[in-house]
């Protein structure tokens, strides 16, 4: 064999290992069919906290916390809650996926939040960066799959809805600059389980699922709009369309509980 021929090839038998390897690290950390936990069960090392009013990675109170194999939101170390708006951050940004989560209200709301926040928590996605966000910002640009309870008074509180901090969708078609848009799911009462879905496909389709029903769909995600305060006018660049961002777990004055985190990356 021609020495320029033999480098060669070895050259590409060092590329074919290298990809071999990473493609075996990625069967490693995915389960079944692809699926990874985000949740390991035990700890939340590879998570990151950003609560207003403090530095990112300051866990306030330990508004969350691992107990019972659970991610578990509560407010039992604050004294008032003063607007302490709080999401835990996975540790690396998505663009192509299918999102798993399972959740549940439970105990005592806390009086001195906002009343919209009653049996409200939320999953916020295609998010900036938690680093990017000052000490005063109240929430993380994002798109937010909205996670409410009924109230035990007879009338419909969908939930899976969109929310949009700091950013706009198109829905039906045009640019929604709503901040909330409501899904058509079922009202869930009390402190049932919960699967909340959510396939997202870089900035085109984005689907949320509960409980196995298709309850939303809208695309364009993308920076605008309001209710987001104290950023960083580099990162509020309206009209960009967003691509990838990262996860986050919503606290804001309702207790609830997180049983179930996994993805499975689709592009």
């Amino acid at each position: 064999m021609h020495t320029g021929s033999f480098i060669r090839c070895c050259i590409f038998c060092v590329v074919l290992t290298t990809i071999a390897a990473c493609h075996s690290a990625h069967k490693t950390n995915a389960g079944k069919d692809g699926w990874v936990k985000l949740f390991n069960g035990h700890d939340l090392n590879d998570w990151v906290v950003k609560i207003n009013h403090h530095e990112v990675g300051d866990n306030f109170g330990k508004t969350f916390r691992v107990e019972d194999s659970m991610i578990k939101v509560r407010y039992d170390q604050y004294g008032a809650y003063n607007d302490q708006f709080g999401h835990l951050y996975y540790k690396t940004p998505f663009s192509y996926y299918h999102l798993v989560v399972e959740y549940r209200f439970t105990g005592e709301w806390k009086k001195d939040a906002p009343s919209y926040t009653l049996l409200n928590s939320g999953i916020m996605f295609h998010s900036q960066d938690p680093h990017t966000m000052p000490k005063e910002q109240n929430w993380p640009i994002s798109i937010e799959f909205q996670l409410l309870g009924g109230l035990g008074d007879g009338n419909p509180r969908p939930t899976g809805n969109m929310c949009s901090p700091g950013t706009n969708i198109v829905y039906n078609g045009v640019l929604d600059t709503r901040h909330c848009i409501n899904s058509t799911s079922k009202t869930y009462d009390g402190d049932q389980w919960v699967r909340a879905e959510l396939i997202v496909l870089g900035d085109s389709l984005i689907t949320h699922i509960i409980n196995g029903d298709t309850v939303m769909q809208y695309s364009k995600p993308q920076i605008g709009g309001g209710v987001v305060e104290n950023y960083d006018p580099k990162i509020k660049q309206d009209g960009k369309i967003l691509s990838s961002g990262f996860i986050a777990l919503q606290s804001e004055g309702q207790p609830v509980d997180f049983r179930r985190v996994e993805i499975k990356e689709l592009k």
